[in-house]
């Protein structure tokens, strides 16, 4: 079984001076949803997601050897505008990485990050862009220690990106991605996400994913303050106990694309991780009136016309209503006929499943 001392950078075998890498890397929405987490980003539960396609983040990193080797050094621009406002979050990730990458200390970094949704979309930018840090620090790894595995490669990856964000470690591969030990899913591990290891039925090969963009405002409760009410949270084991049940049974329904039991797993998942935020003490709400509008007006019309259109939620307000390719006309004209109204400013963003993260630059 892979540990944490598997992912310990030890010697260079290879001296490099300066390079830069990009790498683009999505987004993600989890199915079975992962709501509690353990000591250093270890999940309280298992989660699946779909990989985003369009969604991503792009990030360059720059680096170049320096003098000495204290602390950390590196500047962060953010859509081309230098942001120290961000350098704590990227300090606190160096700093919880820097066992397994002490390399970093030897270099200046120049890190350029922007994403393809708007900043403000209400859209968590978090996995996908940890996600993408992590490609670009491995490219510098894999310069200085060439015969490195594309396994190795891939999973500390994963295993970095988690230690930044926990679901950015599902945005590195794709398409469905599982983070989190569970006994049914063959390589499925707390340290890093696995691609899912079982037939994928041809209905749920090119999904579609549109997201209605309710509220793009930043939430009144972070995600972190909200794992962290799991811990005390009266109903917290039941619910870890039903996501192992759910990823069970989800994993039948993908290889046999039972569309029926995908709804109601999927949309049981989605109302369950806002029921455990209002029944947490303190508790919350995300939702807004507009997304239960949504909700119901998404019920009507599947009830109506039969096509197997569903939804699922972030830790936010906004809805991810996902669907089949073969629906995708209908299901496109029914949001501007009547989900539109309940956007903000009548924003939504059309996606579909991807596989994962992509390099496009590489100087060394």
């Amino acid at each position: 079984m892979i540990s944490e001392k598997d992912f310990i950078f030890h010697s260079a075998t290879k001296d490099v001076a300066a390079g830069s890498f990009q790498w683009s890397a999505p987004s993600n929405i989890a199915l079975v949803k992962y709501w509690g987490k353990k000591e250093h980003q270890i999940p309280a539960n298992p989660s699946i997601s779909f990989t985003l396609n369009n969604c991503k983040t792009i990030t360059r990193l720059d680096f170049s050897k320096r003098p000495t080797t204290d602390g950390f050094s590196f500047e962060l621009w953010f859509e081309g505008k230098e942001r120290e406002d961000f350098k704590p979050k990227i300090q606190k990730f160096f700093e919880r990485i820097a066992v397994y990458c002490p390399y970093l200390k030897e270099y200046h970094l120049a890190i350029h990050t922007e994403n393809t949704f708007p900043h403000s979309s209400g859209i968590a930018s978090s996995a996908s862009g940890m996600a993408a840090l992590a490609m670009t620090i491995m490219s510098l790894e894999r310069a200085l220690q060439p015969e490195i595995t594309d396994a190795h490669f891939y999973q500390k990856a994963s295993f970095l990106a988690r230690l930044g964000s926990g679901s950015a470690c599902r945005s590195v591969q794709g398409s469905l991605v599982v983070w989190g030990n569970h006994a049914e899913i063959e390589g499925s591990s707390d340290l890093f996400g696995v691609a899912f290891p079982a037939t994928v039925h041809t209905v749920f090969q090119n999904y579609q994913d549109t997201i209605l963009l309710v509220d793009k405002g930043e939430k009144q409760v972070s995600s972190t303050v909200g794992h962290d009410l799991m811990h005390q949270h009266p109903f917290a084991e039941q619910r870890f106990l039903q996501a192992h049940h759910n990823l069970s049974a989800l994993k039948r329904v993908i290889e046999l694309g039972d569309l029926e039991q995908f709804i109601k797993i999927v949309e049981s998942e989605a109302l369950t991780l806002h029921a455990m935020m209002m029944t947490s003490m303190p508790y919350f709400i995300l939702m807004k009136p507009n997304t239960l509008e949504i909700i119901n007006k998404i019920w009507n019309y599947r009830n109506t016309t039969g096509i197997p259109v569903c939804f699922t939620l972030d830790a936010g307000a906004n809805v991810h209503i996902l669907y089949p390719e073969n629906v995708s006309v209908a299901v496109l004209q029914f949001i501007k006929d009547e989900l539109v109204g309940y956007c903000q400013n009548g924003h939504y963003i059309c996606d579909e499943i991807g596989l994962g993260s992509c390099i496009s630059t590489i100087e060394v």
